[in-house]
């Protein structure tokens, strides 16, 4: 299967038609609780089962866009959609997950895992706590381009301020007013950097 990036839009034509899956927070959110974790929702894609790929592909890509697919596959057999549509909907779960940065510390095999589920609501958060993001634009964003963004925003404001050892007490009072005048939280070195550093640490026994 080709590597899908994670920015991209998922294409899925059938029939004459094309509808297009975005991988956004949104879509991400509501397809994990859809049966209580990636690992069933997985499953019952390779069963093909046609609820789960209606809401997967209907989540994804807009109920309107999809009408006239869906409108198509009803009178084809059901073996002719599924050889169009399961690829797609694997390749749309896969982009879901943000990679692990190449500079980031592996992990003990003994940390406990973060739901996915807390993680996306983690990444709202980030997007529009400290990316100031209105909300509709972080549930639009996919989760591989909140992490990107926030990296990038915390790469600037470390090279502003300078970046906090594990050792460190906290920022001078002179951070702190810097801090203060630029919008930020006084004690963004010790909760700031120390944000970046969880989120940076996605890691493989987190996925599913």
């Amino acid at each position: 299967m080709k590597s899908q990036l994670a920015y991209d839009a998922i294409a899925l034509e059938y029939g004459g038609n094309a509808v297009f899956l975005r991988p956004s927070l949104r879509a991400a959110l509501h397809l994990e609780r859809l049966h209580g974790g990636f690992p069933a929702l997985l499953r019952k894609i390779e069963e093909f089962d046609t609820l789960t790929i209606w809401q997967v592909i209907t989540t994804a890509a807009g109920m309107e866009s999809t009408e006239p697919l869906f409108a198509h596959a009803a009178a084809h057999p059901l073996k002719d959609f599924q050889t169009a549509a399961q690829v797609p909907c694997f390749e749309l779960v896969a982009a879901f997950f943000p990679e692990t940065p190449e500079t980031t510390t592996k992990q003990s095999s003994t940390a406990t895992p973060t739901p996915w589920g807390d993680l996306f609501k983690e990444l709202y958060g980030f997007a529009t706590g400290w990316l100031h993001w209105p909300p509709e634009t972080a549930w639009n964003a996919t989760p591989r381009e909140i992490t990107d963004a926030i990296t990038a925003h915390f790469a600037k404001l470390k090279a502003i301020h300078g970046e906090a050892e594990d050792t460190d007490t906290g920022p001078t009072e002179e951070q702190r007013k810097q801090n203060a005048d630029l919008g930020l939280d006084p004690d963004f070195d010790r909760a700031g950097l120390r944000a970046l550093k969880d989120l940076s640490e996605l890691r493989e026994g987190m996925a599913l």
